[in-house]
């Protein structure tokens, strides 16, 4: 019996599913194998995977639209778990410091980093931060992301950090990536609040009814850090959050080892991101609790530290882990996660295997979008992306360029190389 579809994509070379048959996270000795079918082909109906498997057996399929893969790899949309999208202006004047080695907690004291960004952005039109992210989004949709996270956290006051979630819910609406909004008021002390963070946590913790009110976000973050937040004040700000409905994610362990992993665990957090400086003892309970360790090595890259997050020890330890750009302004600005995937391979010592399902299925869990991202599988959403590259393999190993050739979103094509 014929069923017809509105793509075919044939002759594809190798189809990486990521479908485990569990909608788990990903952790243990279930990271050493990647589901793969080849000589595949995929169907696609009214946006949706309806066939995926072998091209033998998609005889029984007539498609108005075929799509010739050539051999190339295909794979899910990639998933990026932790951006700061949303913010004005830049900061390339910076490098000079960095390169002279002046820290990164001495640039914010003298009224850099975060800071110089908060005033850009509080200075900026809603129009303006609109059409910015806008740029970025593109950028990110060319390098194979179907699923962002976007965060606050550059207006610390509540008209900029509204004007930011406000930009990121226009943003969902109008651009065919999928955004899932993250409040990070509590990103840093400004200025008008030296030595009053509990007056200015209480600031942001009064913004939350609104921001719920007017569904602006989904998750509620802190940067748990020294100099910024302690863990007992990420505490209590991140538990009223979770009183008013809010799932909860922490900027955990970036710089110094405060205990911000343990937190995350004792808070059930979605995910606990950075865990440069986790605890032995941090990483042991984040193996035995459900929340995700999102790495981004890039911050480490381009900060030039010698210091990455343990992800060895994380993954045999059994932690579920997740890789992300961690998009922003100053410490990691660089939409290509593709090249994050290859810092994960030299500098995290991850295998390819690992790295797919850091960047799919991983990714999608610590953003709550487990069943709509991150998979092949009948009846998702067709957010595919086609590479020019035979195998999974040579994605992490080739690095510095941009191997996608074609992106489909929702079964459309909406990103082709050189078009």
């Amino acid at each position: 019996m014929i069923k017809k579809v509105d793509t075919l994509i044939i002759n594809i070379g190798q189809l990486l599913t990521m479908d485990t048959g569990s909608n788990e996270p990903v952790r243990g000795d279930a990271l050493q194998s990647l589901p793969i079918v080849e000589h595949a082909a995929v169907g696609i109906m009214d946006g949706k995977i309806v066939f995926a498997g072998f091209e033998k057996d998609a005889n029984t399929l007539e498609a108005k639209e075929v799509i010739d893969a050539d051999g190339k790899l295909v794979t899910p949309g990639l998933v990026d778990s932790h951006t700061h999208l949303i913010f004005g202006g830049s900061r390339e004047h910076e490098l000079s410091l960095k390169q002279q080695g002046v820290p990164y907690l001495e640039i914010l004291q003298q009224g850099g980093g975060i800071l110089s960004t908060v005033k850009a952005t509080r200075e900026a039109t809603e129009e303006e931060l609109l059409n910015k992210a806008y740029f970025h989004l593109n950028r990110l949709l060319s390098y194979g992301i179907t699923t962002v996270e976007a965060k606050s956290g550059y207006g610390l006051d509540t008209e900029t950090e509204l004007k930011q979630l406000r930009v990121v819910k226009k943003l969902n609406e109008i651009h065919c990536i999928d955004l899932v909004s993250t409040f990070l008021g509590a990103h840093a002390i400004p200025p008008e609040y030296k030595q009053q963070s509990e007056e200015f946590l209480l600031e942001m913790e009064n913004l939350l009814d609104v921001i719920k009110e007017e569904s602006l976000a989904e998750f509620v973050d802190i940067f748990c850090e020294t100099g910024v937040f302690t863990v007992e004040q990420s505490r209590r700000f991140l538990t009223s959050a979770k009183r008013r409905g809010f799932d909860v994610k922490i900027h955990a362990d970036e710089i110094d080892p405060l205990g911000g992993t343990e937190l995350a665990v004792e808070l059930c957090a979605r995910s606990g991101d950075h865990l440069v400086g986790a605890s032995d003892e941090g990483i042991r309970q984040l193996a035995d609790s459900s929340t995700i360790a999102v790495l981004l090595p890039g911050t480490s890259f381009y900060l030039g530290k010698d210091k990455n997050a343990r992800a060895r020890e994380m993954i045999d330890a059994g932690c579920a882990v997740a890789l992300s750009t961690d998009f922003n302004p100053g410490s990691s600005p660089t939409e290509n996660l593709q090249l994050i995937m290859s810092l994960a391979a030299l500098k995290l010592k991850m295998s390819p295997e690992e790295i797919w399902y850091a960047v799919t299925v991983n990714a999608a869990h610590a953003i709550n979008r487990e069943k709509t991202a991150g998979k092949i599988a009948l009846h998702r959403p067709a957010d595919l992306v086609i590479w020019d590259s035979p195998n999974y393999q040579y994605i992490p190993y080739h690095y510095g360029v941009n191997h996608v050739n074609t992106v489909l979103k929702n079964g459309h094509v909406v990103y082709k190389r050189g078009q």
